[in-house]
This record gives structure tokens, C-alpha cells and sequence, in this order.
């Protein structure tokens, strides 16, 4: 009999399928026509913010919201859309991504560290331009 597998172990199996970007690469694929997903739930968006650009699709629907083959599926659902999936750090959506790669949507990835790392990025990005002006 085979031992459970942990948390971990799942996360790694999952991460280890995708093609993880940085915040900065993320900008870059979205530039370029990705959809970004912000799977985070409402009250961590409104507690911790949001990404204008993000299209917000909880968690729980997800899959459903972007398997063209769901009678619930978004317009822009497509087996060869680019999307990046979004959560606070990093964690839940390399999962995520993991489950649209499942169902053939196979660019979907994440965004390492999460919006946190996003906001951090921009963050800095504009620091570094007003530092220029100065």
C-alpha cells in the first residue's frame, strides 16, 4: 500500500509541470495577450488589493470559467490561451494552473510569489522611474 501523498509533494509534482513567471515576465505575456486570473477570494482582494487588468474568477470556479467545453465557460476560453493564474503568494495557484493544464488549457502558468510579488515589483518599477526624474 502506497503512502498518502502530502501538500508538498503535490505542489512540487504541480510547479514542476509549469513554466512559472516572474512578475516582470508576467507583465511581458500579458503585453502580449495573456489572460492574468486573480483566483484570490474578495475579501483578501479588498484587504490586500487588486490588479486593474486582472480578470477576477474565484478559485472554485475556475476550471469551469475556462474549459471551452463548459456551458459556463468565458468568451475567451480557449484550449490555447495563454493564462496566468494569480493568487496572494503563489501557493494555491501553481495548483491552479496545474488543474487548467489538466483540461488541455496547456499555457497556463502562475506567477511566482503572487500579487504579492507583483505589487512589490511594481512598486519598485516605480520607485526606480521616479528616481530617474529626480
Amino acid at each position: 500500500m502506497s503512502r498518502p501523498r502530502t501538500i508538498d509533494e503535490v505542489l512540487a509534482e504541480a510547479r514542476g509541470r509549469l513554466h512559472r513567471l516572474t512578475p516582470e515576465q508576467a507583465e511581458a505575456a500579458r503585453a502580449d495577450g495573456a489572460l492574468v486570473v486573480d483566483i484570490r477570494p474578495a475579501a483578501q482582494r479588498a484587504a490586500e488589493g487588486e490588479l486593474p487588468f486582472a480578470t477576477v474568477i474565484e478559485r472554485n470556479v475556475l476550471e469551469w470559467r475556462l474549459d471551452p467545453s463548459s456551458d459556463a465557460s468565458l468568451p475567451v476560453a480557449s484550449h490555447d490561451l495563454q493564462v496566468v493564474v494569480l493568487c496572494q503568494e503563489g501557493y494555491t495557484s501553481s495548483l491552479a494552473a496545474a488543474a487548467l493544464q489538466d483540461l488541455g488549457i496547456h499555457r497556463a502558468t502562475d506567477v511566482i510569489g503572487g500579487y504579492a510579488a507583483w505589487r512589490a515589483w511594481r512598486a519598485s518599477a516605480a520607485q526606480a522611474v521616479a528616481d530617474d526624474g529626480s
